[in-house]
């Protein structure tokens, strides 16, 4: 499902009479319990290591080690996430994509609201 399909999804739940104050009220209810929040995404990946005649890597087995990647101020990164980490980190990724259709739902809820209110002060 495309990212525009997912807002629309979620907008039909709106009332037609919703305020921005309901708005409001709304996405912070909804993201109430979306901490831990992270984006980018999760990789195993495998390198070889700095040790001469090194097992592992003589095998072709090599080292395996998770990190979690993605752009910070337009800037690549990449961070070593511990194997103990790995699911929790992929969990707060789901949650920060989640936020991300929030925000979204939010933006075409709050612009609604916003809207209706106008026209609603503009006839008096």
């Amino acid at each position: 499902m495309t990212n525009n399909a997912q807002v629309l999804k979620y907008t039909h739940t709106m009332s037609k009479n919703e305020t921005s104050e309901d708005v409001r009220r709304w996405f912070l209810n909804a993201i109430r319990n979306l901490w831990p929040v992270a984006m980018g995404s999760v990789s195993l990946r495998k390198s070889p290591c700095i040790r001469e005649n090194c097992s592992a890597c003589a095998s072709g087995k090599g080292h395996s080690s998770y990190a979690l990647s993605g752009y910070q101020a337009n800037r690549r990164f990449s961070i070593y996430v511990p194997e103990q980490l790995a699911p929790e980190i992929q969990e707060a990724i789901k949650k920060g994509r989640r936020l991300e259709d929030l925000i979204k739902e939010a933006g075409v809820r709050y612009l609604r609201a916003q809207k209706r209110e106008r026209r609603s002060a503009s006839q008096k």
